[in-house]
C-alpha cells in the first residue's frame, strides 16, 4: 500500500504521551510542512500559537471541558482563524484613507471572511497532524477550545478578528496506545454522494427471511437515534 495512504488509514487520536520532549528539529519540520498547506488565495488566514507556559496549559485544560491530558501534552498548539493580520495591513497601507476620499466606508471582516479563515486554519492544522504522524508523533484535536472563546481570547491575547478554531496536542504515544483499535466510522454510502446531496431516510423493509430491516443500520446510527433530543430519522 502507498505509505501515505497507509499512514492516513492508521492514524488515530492520542491522548496519553511518553514523558518525552519534542525536539525543536521535529517541531520545525512540522511547522515547515504546515506553512505549505493549501490556503485561500495564498492569504494564509490563520495564526499558530505555541502554548509553552505550563500555567496557560493548565488553564486551557480546565477551559476545554476539564481534560487533564492537555496540561500534560509535550506540545500544545492553537490554530486560530486570523483576519486581524490583513485588517491591520490594510490600515497600515492607507486603505481607510483611500476609502474616505472615495466617500466609502472601509469594510471590516464579516461572517464569510471568518468562515474562510476557519477553513484555512483547519487545513493547516490537519497538515500539521499528518506531518507529525509521519515522524511518529501522535496528536489529538481539542474542539472545546471554541466553547469558552471569550476567556481563551483573554488568556492568549487574541484580538477581535482572531478566532480560536482548534487546539492540538502533540506527543509520542505511550505504551497504552500500542494495539489500540481505531474508532469506527460511518459507511461510505452515508457520507459520499454523487452530483447531489442526499439526506438520511429511514425506510422499513424485510430481508429474505421476513425479518424487518431498515435502510439505515449500524450501531453508530442506532446510538445517535437514542440520544435525547436527536432528530428522528
Amino acid at each position: 500500500m502507498n505509505p501515505v495512504i497507509e499512514l492516513l488509514l492508521q492514524r488515530r487520536s492520542v491522548r496519553a504521551y511518553e514523558d518525552r520532549t519534542l525536539v525543536q528539529e521535529a517541531k520545525d519540520q512540522i511547522l515547515e510542512a504546515t506553512l505549505r498547506a493549501p490556503t485561500a488565495g495564498n492569504l494564509m488566514l490563520y495564526s499558530i500559537v505555541e502554548i509553552s507556559d505550563q500555567r496557560s496549559k493548565d488553564d486551557l485544560a480546565r477551559l476545554c471541558d476539564n481534560q487533564p491530558f492537555i496540561a500534560c501534552a509535550p506540545w500544545v498548539v492553537l490554530f486560530a482563524a486570523d483576519y486581524q493580520r490583513w485588517h491591520d495591513l490594510f490600515a497600515w497601507s492607507g486603505v481607510e484613507e483611500t476609502c474616505r476620499q472615495a466617500g466609502e466606508a472601509m469594510r471590516n471582516p464579516e461572517v464569510g471572511d471568518l468562515l474562510l479563515a476557519c477553513a484555512d486554519a483547519l487545513i493547516a492544522a490537519q497538515t500539521a497532524v499528518i506531518a507529525a504522524e509521519s515522524l511518529g508523533i501522535g496528536s489529538c484535536y481539542i474542539g472545546d477550545i471554541m466553547e469558552n472563546c471569550e476567556r481563551t481570547r483573554d488568556l492568549l491575547g487574541l484580538t477581535p478578528y482572531v478566532f480560536p478554531i482548534c487546539l492540538l496536542c502533540f506527543g509520542y504515544p505511550d505504551a497504552r496506545q500500542a494495539g489500540k483499535e481505531r474508532s469506527s466510522r460511518f459507511e461510505r454510502k452515508f457520507i459520499c454522494f454523487e452530483n447531489k446531496y442526499r439526506r438520511l431516510i429511514r425506510r422499513a423493509g424485510r430481508d429474505d427471511r421476513g425479518t424487518p430491516t431498515r435502510v439505515i443500520q449500524g450501531p453508530q446510527v442506532d446510538r445517535w437515534c437514542r440520544q435525547p433530543g436527536a432528530a428522528r430519522l
